[in-house]
């Protein structure tokens, strides 16, 4: 890299402390939030895992999982390799050492807040951005910390220009701040409970905005930049293309931005959206390959490099890994292929390759290249690394594979008719326990991985103790001296925005905010985009806090609201999911999937079920549904309804325009009561003879209450028509 220096040298030193903090909470949070995972595997397989208890059940502990992985091991993952490679391409030390650590404290504090909370049911139910609102603040605040940190490192920086693993770091931190704010616009209901800004439709698509671009930036973006950075250190070659680079950057940033919409296909959001997201996502093949080229050809003519060093063995599969992820994603964009795989766990499989193979491989890359370097000593032992290498590379064909025989056979047994025209499999539960075998594997693949994560641990440890650690490493590099900001002959013209780290950042913010306002403005302005149901009406007080309960206990992981336009769902579930059913759902829930039925439609008069079969159902499912894998929730019997909160919620849902009567609120828990006790008195007689007690006042009911207004909305629209 060229620079612009005054010829005087400067003496200084880089601080290890912060990376060793980072590297450690790496380690120990991928072992924790992995091993949930390991447990959310086995619950699939074995339901009596869940302990029938609240905490431990799969609908809490599974968000708890993801954001352990997601923010807890990939989030520490980032800044252990952003503040060690950043100081080291600039040339400086970090700009305030008091601001790194409280990046690394304030941001383990957000962690353990998020373990305490979710399995106590606190969530807003949205994928990767379930933390509820004091959580969030306290990210936007510590990211912002971060943020700060690291442009002032830059502005003070000895090197002129900006190496390309700095561009992804920018990118990062100015769209994840973005993507952040505007998904987490929610009203407090109280210190841990609030409602999204945003109701059905627009709240499916500024969600998976977020949702797409959250594994675009938080899981691509800056693992790029270490790419860029650790695989060129590690082969000690330098980086196969600048201006394939280039293309790289300034193509993926842009074009990542669209493609949200693309896991909303066949859903009720508009269709000119989904198409978009389509287009886009299509595209994004182009960047995103041209990255994963860019990684592995850096390595050309160093295979042999490869075969001997642990590091780079990780690293290429790791890049390997992105690039299967990047050509499936679009791949599955596509309507025809979206059509089979989306709500089965084709998705699931999809997903952990990359997180198990992109993330988690180019982390443990990073961590074996790291601790030789900051104790200053060799890897402890280079055959347990490979050891882990292999295992771990075992683990995710294990764990990938079946999924992906699980999603074509799932959609297959959806899809099925039998001769006479009527669904093969018209009890879900069959497309369950057929698939069971997949899910042992699964598991198994998971505990081959999880045995690779603690054979690193033993090794990283004994490395630690057998080396020196060295907190301050002395460095020396002249001063950059004041320089024509012009370029010089011969110069590619790249190098005028590198030089200008502000005006990048301004120019990355301008990229990534063209898509989501051409996709969100429409969608919330033109009112023909959500047209109205005349018979969809609010849902009464009970109804609303049966739909609380039905997000604390995390339903939507399992189940999907959103039945989609095709014969097959029609017939299973009845009349497809419109836009203007879901005007009054703050947040939407139409999730991901189906591991579970949809429940669109749950309490329509083709699916409605008894009262005292839901009653049943929740308190042990098998007993109802022999073979079901579904959780037990004994405590929705046992704990009373909380109306204390009623006011406060119908009133939250009147300033989110949802149109109750004025002074509704003060009066809506008597007909919260009222409605309870009509419940209750109906299964009351049949319950008691089987040796339950049947209380008006609990949970259960309110969540009864719920899922029999599922779909009741739209039969009173299709009566009303064909009455007219």
């Amino acid at each position: 890299m060229s620079t612009s220096t005054s010829g005087t040298v400067e003496k200084f030193s880089y601080d290890n402390n912060i990376v060793r903090l980072f590297a450690n909470a790496t380690i120990l949070w991928g072992a924790v939030g992995m091993l949930v995972g390991l447990l959310v595997a086995l619950q699939m397989i074995f339901p009596v895992l869940n302990m029938n208890l609240e905490y431990t059940s799969f609908g809490r502990i599974r968000p708890l999982h993801t954001n352990a992985v997601i923010f807890a091991f990939v989030g520490n993952g980032i800044f252990a390799g952003v503040y060690y490679s950043l100081q080291r391409l600039l040339k400086t030390r970090m700009w305030s050492d008091l601001l790194s650590r409280i990046n690394f404290w304030g941001w383990q504090l957000i962690i353990v807040s998020a373990a305490i909370t979710l399995p106590l049911g606190y969530t807003t139910s949205k994928e990767y951005a379930e933390l509820e609102w004091p959580i969030d603040i306290a990210i936007a605040l510590i990211w912002v910390v971060f943020g700060w940190n690291l442009f002032a490192t830059i502005l003070k920086r000895r090197e002129r220009h900006l190496y390309v693993a700095i561009w992804f770091y920018i990118a990062t931190f100015v769209t994840v701040a973005v993507l952040h704010i505007v998904n987490s616009f929610e009203l407090p209901v109280s210190m841990f409970k609030s409602y999204s800004w945003y109701a059905g439709v627009q709240d499916a698509l500024v969600q998976w905005w977020y949702g797409h671009n959250a594994v675009a930036f938080f899981l691509t973006t800056p693992y790029l930049g270490l790419m860029y950075y650790f695989i060129p250190k590690a082969a000690n070659r330098p980086v196969f293309s600048y201006r394939l680079s280039i293309i790289h950057f300034w193509a993926l940033i842009f074009l990542y931005i669209w493609a949200g919409p693309h896991h909303l296909l066949y859903t009720a959001l508009p269709d000119w959206a989904q198409s978009l997201g389509v287009v886009f996502s299509v595209m994004l093949i182009a960047p995103s390959w041209g990255g994963m080229i860019n990684g592995l050809l850096t390595l050309r003519g160093a295979w042999d490099k490869v075969r001997d060093s642990v590091v780079l063995k990780f690293m290429v599969v790791a890049v390997t890994a992105y690039g299967m992820s990047t050509f499936e994603g679009p791949m599955l964009s596509l309507k025809s292929v979206n059509a089979i795989a989306h709500f089965t766990d084709w998705i699931i499989a999809h997903v952990h390759v990359g997180a198990l193979g992109w993330n988690g491989f180019l982390t443990f890359g990073m961590l074996y290249y790291l601790f030789p370097k900051l104790y200053r000593t060799q890897i402890f032992s280079t055959k347990l690394a490979n050891f882990h290498f292999w295992i771990g590379t075992l683990g995710i064909l294990f764990y990938a594979i079946p999924l992906y025989w699980a999603g074509f056979t799932q959609s297959q047994m959806w899809n099925d008719f039998d001769s006479n025209g009527f669904l093969e499999y018209p009890n879900f539960l069959y497309t369950v326990t057929n698939i069971l075998p997949m899910y042992a594997y699964r598991a198994i693949g998971g505990s081959l991985y999880y045995i690779g994560v603690i054979v690193m641990v033993y090794n990283l440890i004994m490395t630690a103790r057998v080396g020196s650690f060295q907190k301050e490493e002395a460095a020396e590099a002249p001063a950059l001296a004041k320089a024509n900001p012009g370029l010089a002959p011969g110069e590619h013209w790249h190098r005028w925005i590198e030089r200008r780290p502000v005006q990048m950042l301004v120019w990355a913010l301008v990229m990534i905010l063209i898509g989501g306002i051409i996709e969100m403005v429409p969608t919330f302005l033109v009112k023909s985009n959500v047209p109205t149901i005349a018979t969809v009406k609010p849902y009464t007080p009970l109804e609303l806090q049966g739909r609380d309960i039905y997000i604390k206990e995390g339903c939507n992981a399992c189940h999907t609201q959103m039945v989609r336009p095709f014969r097959s769902e029609t017939e299973r579930y009845g009349e497809y999911s419109k836009a203007g059913e879901f005007v009054y759902d703050h947040p939407f829930l139409w999730g991901s999937k189906r591991t579970g039925p949809d429940l669109a439609r749950e309490g329509s008069s083709k699916l409605r079920k008894p009262n005292s079969w839901h009653f049943e159902h929740m308190y042990d499912p098998r007993s109802v549904s022999d073979g079901s894998i579904m959780p037990a929730y004994p405590w929705l019997l046992e704990k009373e309804l909380d109306t204390s909160t009623t006011a406060a919620k119908i009133n939250a849902m009147i300033t989110l325009g949802v149109p109750y009567e004025e002074g509704y609120a003060a009066i809506a828990n008597r007909d919260l009561v009222k409605q309870a006790n009509e419940i209750a008195d109906e299964m009351r007689a049949q319950l008691e003879e089987e040796g339950f007690e049947v209380s008006a006042d609990r949970e259960i009911i309110a969540l009864i209450a719920y899922l029999q207004r599922l779909g009741t909305d739209i039969e009173k629209t299709n009566e009303t028509a064909e009455k007219q």
